[in-house]
């Protein structure tokens, strides 16, 4: 009996076999492509727990020109991404200002948590947002450019609709049928 603890089973659960759902209902290759660009262009925004604010806002305003589930799929698997982007849009944010670079201490962590947030850590705050502003629209271009290929291919593969009436719908590879003898 295969183990259902642990990180596989979950990856399995809640990332490959949505995917595998999306692509079976054959969405198109652009329109998966753009909402998983924009799912992560939006995720990796710099302020925890906001990105599930805009992909939702950014899902309402575009309707029917993105695909939900796959902007709020690409929004859960950016979460890694977010939180190790921080630093890199604080630092690009100052550049682009000209700013002086933020001392990342424990001190300043601590200004935060207890409210005496000095000027110094808003002004920081503003310049990851102002890198992130900045940097979105090419990650989100980037990304539609690289996944648009990956996307065609997958739903080439997974797609149970036939691409012409005439060819019978064929079972995957990975789904196996036992025949019994009658």
């Amino acid at each position: 009996m295969a183990s259902s603890i642990g990180v596989m089973p979950w990856i399995n659960r809640k990332i490959v076999d949505p995917v595998i759902l999306i692509l079976q209902r054959g969405t198109e290759p652009k329109q998966l492509a753009f909402s998983t660009a924009l799912g992560i262009a939006l995720g990796v925004f710099p302020i925890v727990g906001v990105p599930v604010f805009l992909c939702g806002m950014a899902i309402a305003l575009l309707g029917s020109l993105c695909h939900a589930p796959s902007v709020m799929l690409a929004n859960l698997i950016s979460t890694p991404l977010e939180l190790s982007l921080v630093v890199p849009f604080l630092r690009f944010g100052e550049v682009i200002c000209g700013g002086h670079h933020f001392p990342l201490t424990s001190d300043a962590l601590k200004k935060v948590f207890t409210g005496q947030a000095s000027r110094e850590v808003l002004l920081s705050i503003a310049h990851a947002l102002l890198g992130w502003l900045v940097a979105s629209p090419l990650i989100l271009a980037i990304l539609y450019v690289a996944l648009l290929p990956c996307f065609k291919l997958l739903v080439h593969k997974f797609s149970a609709l036939p691409t012409s009436p005439k060819l019978l719908i064929h079972s995957h590879p990975e789904v196996k049928l036992k025949i019994r003898d009658v």
